[in-house]
């Protein structure tokens, strides 16, 4: 019933948001005559941070009209170059002639949309052909659609790169590190035309023994029906995916922000003090990254319980275990494909040398088209957002792709 609680509070606290927005939109922005007024500075931020924190379920747009390709500002648009029930590959078409290397960024499917990516997409943009995976939410999938588990995810990315046609590039971030792994391991042993040139793993679970964090202690404290019991629920009627057993987004963002509390506390108290300042602009750089933040996705509940038992209980890729449809998924026989192997040295998500261990599983790429890097001074978000990912990480990114293209 963990969907229904929720849903019950949710349309429980909706008169008080719209109240509160009501209350802001009446004060705000204060006249010159009020507005040394503490009490009622004090009374309109806590209508505008009551009306504006909130979770979302839909995905926020990504918002890139345009990029500098050089010179000069190119137009994007965005297109739909495949789709199916549970995903789309999104392509951001240039207004440019120009041939570019074909990149497929791998967005996580963990509870958040593929716009946590947007920064990664909007370094790359400029210098790449960038198609994105596009998750859908789940519970917006009717039921007729039937299940999606840890080897459709698999059978997505192959699809994905079909699409894209051979001497395309892959870069998985975070989660579907394994199973970007796993798809071009089984194109490469098939010989398939479309097997990427270019393979970069950032951030992702390759193998949980190695330093586990809090997250792989909390897969690996509890057996996986404790997992199926107590995480998972059935969307409400009131959804395209009725009935859906789900993993909520909801109860994925509470265990991260759990990690992180007192910041997430700290964070929404700075957001007080500085609305009630009028500093506008630390107001909008918060409100934009919490927005995003509080855009929750549900997973298809066979996915969530096979990637927590085959990725953090089992550990079936690095011990050879791992197998897709029946075929055996093989590292080994990658063999044209570069690697690049990305960590960030305060990640608390994926620690350091859970990545890296890609690099000795894919033992048949020869040394020199094989590289690690471990940057120094970031957490999980910083390998593919903020200011290194754009100086000290994505050039390392954009020379693997550009030296296998």
């Amino acid at each position: 019933m963990i969907y229904q609680a929720y849903q019950a509070y949710v349309d429980l606290l909706r008169p008080l948001r719209v109240a509160a927005g009501w209350g802001a939109a009446a004060l705000g922005p204060l006249p010159p005559g009020l507005a040394e007024n503490v009490a009622l500075q004090n009374i309109f931020a806590a209508c505008a941070l009551i009306s504006q924190t909130k979770l979302t379920h839909r995905r926020p747009a990504f918002g890139i009209a345009s990029v500098m390709v050089g010179n000069r500002e190119v137009a994007v648009s965005e297109e739909v170059a495949a789709a199916t029930p549970f995903g789309t590959l999104l392509h951001f078409k240039k207004d440019t002639a120009a041939p570019l290397p074909r990149v497929l960024l791998v967005a996580p499917m963990s509870g958040h949309f593929a716009t946590l990516l947007r920064g990664t997409v909007r370094t790359m943009l400029p210098e790449h052909d960038v198609y994105i995976t596009d998750w859908h939410n789940a519970r917006d999938v009717q039921l007729r659609h039937g299940p999606f588990d840890f080897d459709d995810f698999i059978d997505h990315l192959i699809g994905f790169f079909e699409a894209l046609g051979p001497g395309a590039h892959v870069v998985a971030v975070c989660q579907p590190c394994v199973a970007a792994l796993a798809a071009v391991a089984l194109m490469a042993e098939a010989d398939h035309p479309a097997t990427p040139r270019s393979m970069t793993l950032m951030a992702g679970p390759i193998d949980c023994r190695i330093n586990p964090t809090k997250v792989n202690e909390l897969a690996t404290g509890k057996p996986i029906a404790w997992f199926e019991r107590n995480l998972i629920s059935r969307v409400p009627m009131r959804y395209p995916g009725a009935m859906r057993a789900v993993y909520p987004g909801f109860v994925q963002l509470t265990a991260f922000m759990s990690m992180n509390l007192d910041r997430h506390i700290k964070a929404h108290a700075d957001l007080f003090e500085n609305i009630v300042r009028g500093e506008s602009e630390k107001v909008e750089a918060m409100r934009t990254f919490y927005d995003e933040y509080f855009a929750v996705a549900d997973l298809p509940a066979e996915f969530y319980l096979q990637t927590v038992q085959k990725v953090f209980q089992e550990y079936l890729l690095p011990l050879g275990k791992l197998a897709s449809r029946g075929r055996p998924v093989n590292p080994r026989a990658i063999r044209r494909t570069a690697l690049l192997t990305v960590e960030g040295e305060k990640d608390d998500i994926c620690a350091v040398g859970q990545t890296l261990a890609a690099q000795e599983l894919c033992a048949s790429i020869r040394p020199y088209r094989k590289r690690h890097h471990q940057q120094a001074g970031v957490g999980h978000y910083g390998v593919f957002n903020g200011r290194r990912w754009d100086h000290q990480i994505y050039p390392m990114v954009k020379h693997v792709i550009h030296s296998s293209d």
